[in-house]
């Protein structure tokens, strides 16, 4: 199974590769610095225009460059609102090969509305950076191992996003190709 995934971040890298690896027994993945298309902080339906924008531009780039893959993979952080609270979430997005598409979404966190107006402004690992007073968060582990006091780390939200996209991917029913496929051959 080889995939591309639209970053260039080695902790986003490392989490899809470990949500491959939960599916697929022989993974190969190749990070590509690719542009999501949104603002540096992604605000509600942002967040998955960025993931799904993350993806088809590694689509575009392995197209552009002679290079074969089975899945195209794309992330984003943002900032959403749900029933009234503003929460942290990671949207995954994954195509194959054929263009089909999925998408799953990783834990999210509440965010304590004293720092909404600034996440929305600048971005999360810059307020976390400053709350924490620890520097390029976002370069590593990610604010959210902050928070969590080193429990969860920006490689376990990635993961678990993209596990929940490959669902499917994964499973020759749990897609709507399946369905698809049978409504075409009743």
């Amino acid at each position: 199974m080889k995939a591309i995934i639209g970053t260039a971040n080695p902790g986003k890298i490392e989490g899809a590769k470990k949500a491959l690896e939960a599916y697929f027994d022989s993974v190969e993945i190749e990070g590509y610095k690719a542009s999501s298309g949104v603002g540096d902080q992604p605000v509600s339906e942002e967040t998955k225009e960025g993931a799904r924008n993350r993806a088809l531009n590694a689509k575009k780039y392995a197209e552009e460059n002679g290079i074969e893959a089975d899945l195209f993979m794309g992330i984003e952080s943002g900032i959403i609102e749900l029933y009234g609270t503003w929460f942290i979430a990671n949207a995954a997005v994954v195509i194959d090969k054929d263009g089909y598409e999925s998408t799953g979404y990783g834990p999210s966190f509440p965010v304590p509305s004293q720092y909404v107006e600034d996440i929305i402004k600048t971005d999360f690992g810059q307020v976390v950076s400053k709350i924490f007073h620890q520097q390029d968060l976002g370069k590593s582990v990610g604010g959210i191992d902050s928070i969590t006091h080193h429990s969860i780390s920006r490689i376990d939200i990635t993961r678990d996003a993209f596990i929940m996209a490959l669902t499917q991917h994964a499973n020759d029913y749990w897609n709507d190709k399946a369905y698809q496929k049978t409504r075409k051959d009743s």
